[in-house]
């Protein structure tokens, strides 16, 4: 089954959540390399490979290329 889409809520983080931007070094390489690739395409690309009806949600597309690049 496809993953869910996350929905934005809203644009400020919860209290009391800690942003991520400010715990990472935003300068290291796989901060940038994340940055630089175009997560849209591949969600395109892999999309159709997912079935709309049948089986669990899906782990979302990103996470499954993510882990493959490493």
């Amino acid at each position: 089954m496809r993953p869910k889409e996350k929905q934005k809520t809203h644009e400020q983080p919860l209290i009391g959540a800690s942003r991520l931007d400010l715990m990472l070094n935003m300068e290291h390489e796989l901060v940038r390399l994340a940055e630089a690739i175009n997560w849209g395409s591949l969600v395109e690309s892999f999309g159709s490979l997912y079935s709309e009806k049948t089986g669990r949600p899906g782990i979302p597309i990103r996470t499954m290329a993510g882990l493959v690049m490493l």
